[in-house]
């Protein structure tokens, strides 16, 4: 029973943080309605096979898999250059099923020369750190918007909704650290059944109406038609390859990290077994014609918050999410969860991360060096957020997943700033010792 609630809890976890890609994605491209139930259905297929093969043969660490932020961001981009690339939505989304194929391809020849291990070398504690906090503040806005009521089509704060969303989180925040454990360690779920319900009793959303259609359905293969092999977007693909393995060797580092200090037996993280598990999930991405999947730093929220330490009930919601992606009736079920219950109770743990960001930093010996790299790297990461998007409209589409992105571009600046700092204190201290 208590894997078994465990497990439901991830499920909720799992798809209030993944179900408003495949919709985002579905409306860019004009999809109807039919079609981004399939996108909703597939993706939750692929995160939640992809997240059990990663829990058994990849990493074997309880990290949720979800829509990569990069390819959302590849798929937003060729929304808008569908027209000039392509003939149609079409053929841009079978040329973005070519890309993810081509992703998992990479992902198998970086771990088969053993390159993944090289890399995450690069992921000291300072860049885990920054790279956390970077994380943080760039999803801090769509939680607050969420939070205020504002997207759907609303662009003003909704009082009722925002003063409901701060009471919930006050709520959530008592919960996960009440003093009866079995209150502490199930408070995120029955803060999401609790404020689901009580959104519904004040009539704060839009009403619920049951879906419409065949009880079970099998995701379909290319569901865009065959995947084409565009030269453009196979260069793009592989540079969002590399910046997938930044993201993937932070959340298993950062995850590992939360795991030891809680005294579970986390054991040998296996980033080469991870890099291979992650190449045959892009390819599922490409198949069922879903959104290329990474594992999740918001794992190491959940972990901290929940304390459910335990790779089972992981397994068992992952399982779960399989079965249920092939329920429509579950599906648009939970496609129905208030959007502001959602940002509001994952605002709690993206909280708890902070406290792990600084917890990385702490391990640091080199207090003046770390302020350093941490500055450099927060100021471009941060700064970039706030250049229009529009303004690198003239940039070609794999440097605009960089430049673009303030996570991404922090935190490969953090990488080049630690190591070049460390090299340089190397070199000083080889002097003098000479």
């Amino acid at each position: 029973m208590k894997n078994f609630l465990s497990a439901i809890q991830w499920m909720a976890f799992i798809i209030a943080g993944s179900i408003v890609a495949p919709i985002a994605i579905a409306d860019l491209f004009n999809l109807s309605e039919m079609e981004t139930a399939g996108l909703v259905q597939r993706t939750m297929f692929v995160l939640g096979i992809s997240g059990l093969l990663q829990a058994t043969i990849g990493h074997r660490l309880p990290i949720n898999e979800g829509p990569a932020g990069l390819w959302w961001g590849v798929f937003t981009i060729y929304a808008g250059l569908s027209s000039a690339l392509f003939s149609s939505n079409l053929e841009t989304l079978q040329a973005l099923e070519g890309a993810m194929i081509i992703s998992g391809l990479v992902f198998f020849l970086l771990s088969f020369f053993k390159l993944i291990n090289k890399l995450a070398k690069l992921f000291t504690p300072v860049v885990s750190g920054i790279y956390l906090l970077l994380l943080i503040i760039q999803l801090s806005g769509s939680f607050l918007n969420g939070m205020m009521g504002i997207g759907g089509g609303q662009n003003k704060v909704n009082l009722p909704v925002a003063l409901f969303s701060i009471t919930l989180v006050g709520i959530t925040f008592y919960l996960t650290r009440h003093r009866k454990k079995w209150v502490s360690q199930y408070g995120i779920l029955i803060s999401l059944a609790a404020g689901w319900v009580l959104f519904s009793i004040f009539g704060l959303g839009k009403t619920f109406h049951p879906y419409q259609g065949p009880a079970f359905a099998l995701p379909e293969v290319f569901a865009f038609g065959m995947p084409t092999f565009d030269s453009g977007l196979m260069v793009t693909s592989i540079f969002i390859t590399f910046l997938l393995i930044t993201n993937m060797l932070a959340s298993i580092r950062v995850t590992g990290q939360v795991l030891k200090d809680m005294d579970s037996e986390s054991g040998e993280l296996r980033y080469r077994a991870s890099g291979f598990t992650a190449g045959i999930n892009q390819f599922l991405g490409g198949i069922f014609s879903a959104i290329g999947s990474v594992p999740i730093s918001g794992a190491a929220g959940f972990i901290a918050t929940t304390g459910i330490t335990r790779l089972m009930p992981f397994i068992i919601s992952s399982i779960m999410i399989i079965a249920a992606s092939m329920l429509p009736h579950v599906m648009s079920f939970f496609a129905s969860l208030p959007a502001p219950v959602g940002y509001s109770v994952t605002f709690v743990i993206f909280a708890n991360m902070m406290g792990i960001a600084f917890s990385e930093f702490d391990r640091e010996q080199d207090r003046g060096r770390t302020r350093m790299v941490i500055g450099i790297s927060l100021l471009a990461g941060v700064g970039v957020m706030f250049v229009p998007g529009a303004a690198f409209s003239n940039v070609s589409p794999a440097l605009v997943s960089i430049l673009n992105n303030g996570l991404i571009l922090g935190t490969l600046i953090a990488v080049i700033t630690d190591q070049y700092t460390l090299a340089k204190k190397r070199k000083m201290a080889e002097f003098k010792s000479v």
